[in-house]
C-alpha cells in the first residue's frame, strides 16, 4: 500500500487507464472488464482491476487536474511497477473542425507550469506521447470508424480561465483541445522510461459553447474506452 492507493502486491496490473473522475473508473471497468474487483478507495478515489480480452487492466481515478494525477502516477510506477498508463479523459474543443464527442489523440501537451516544472528550470520540455501506443490508437479509431484528430493539445492548470488571449493563441496555433492532466503523465512516464497516451473525448467546445449534459458524458466516452485497450494490447 502507499500513502493514496490502498492496494496491494499484485493487485495494479502493468496496464493502468486513468480517469479523472472515480465513478467514471467505475463505470468503465464494470462496463469494459471482466472478473472486476475493487482495488483502492483512499479518499473516495476508486480503482478497478480486471482483465479485458485476457488482459489484465487497472482503472484507477486519478483526480483533477496535474498535482493530483502526478501523486497517482508516480505511486503507480515507483511502488506498483505500472508500463502503459493511459489518460481517458474529457476534453474541450479548440478548433472548428473538432466537434462535441470526437476523439482527440494527444500527439503533444503543452502547459505553463507542471508539477515538475521545478525540475527544468529554464528549459521548455516538450511532453509527448508515446509513438507506439499513438499509433496503435488511430488505427483502433480507424477500425471502430470513430471521428477522431490527432495532434497537440494544452493542459490548463486552471478551470476558471480568465486568459481569453491566451486560448486565442492556442486556437492560433492548431492546438485541439484544453484539459488539465496530460502534460504531466507525458512527463513523468518520459522520466521513469514508461509509456503513456492521453485520449480524450470532446465534451464541451470553447468556440461553439456546445456542452454534453452531465448525464450523456458517461454514456458517451466508450469509443475512447475501447480505443485506448486496444491501443495498450497491440
Amino acid at each position: 500500500m502507499t500513502i493514496h492507493i490502498g492496494a496491494q502486491p499484485g493487485d495494479i496490473a502493468e496496464t493502468v487507464l486513468l480517469p479523472g473522475d472515480p465513478y467514471r473508473a467505475k463505470w468503465a471497468a464494470e462496463t469494459f472488464l471482466s472478473d472486476v474487483r475493487l482495488v483502492n478507495e483512499v479518499r473516495g478515489m476508486l480503482g478497478f482491476t480486471g482483465t479485458w480480452n485476457g488482459h489484465p487492466v487497472t482503472i484507477q481515478g486519478s483526480g483533477m487536474g496535474m498535482p493530483s494525477l502526478s501523486i497517482y502516477v508516480n505511486e503507480l510506477i515507483k511502488d506498483y511497477d505500472a508500463k502503459t498508463l493511459i489518460r481517458i479523459g474529457s476534453c474541450g474543443g479548440m478548433q472548428d473542425s473538432v466537434a462535441v464527442r470526437d476523439v482527440i489523440l494527444a500527439m503533444s501537451a503543452s502547459t505553463i507550469t507542471s508539477p515538475s516544472h521545478g525540475i527544468f528550470r529554464e528549459l521548455n520540455f516538450a511532453p509527448c506521447a508515446d509513438w507506439s501506443l499513438l499509433r496503435a490508437a488511430v488505427q483502433a479509431a480507424e477500425a471502430k470508424g470513430t471521428r477522431t484528430h490527432v495532434g497537440g493539445i494544452y493542459s490548463s492548470d486552471v478551470f476558471y480561465d480568465e486568459r481569453p488571449d491566451l486560448n486565442e493563441q492556442m486556437v492560433r496555433h492548431g492546438i485541439l483541445g484544453v484539459e488539465m492532466e496530460a502534460a504531466e503523465l507525458y512527463i513523468l512516464a518520459a522520466r521513469y522510461g514508461r509509456r503513456a497516451l492521453a485520449v480524450l473525448t470532446v465534451s464541451d467546445h470553447l468556440i461553439t459553447g456546445e456542452a454534453l449534459p452531465s448525464d450523456q458524458r458517461e454514456t458517451s466516452f466508450g469509443d475512447m474506452v475501447e480505443i485506448a485497450l486496444n491501443a495498450a494490447f497491440t
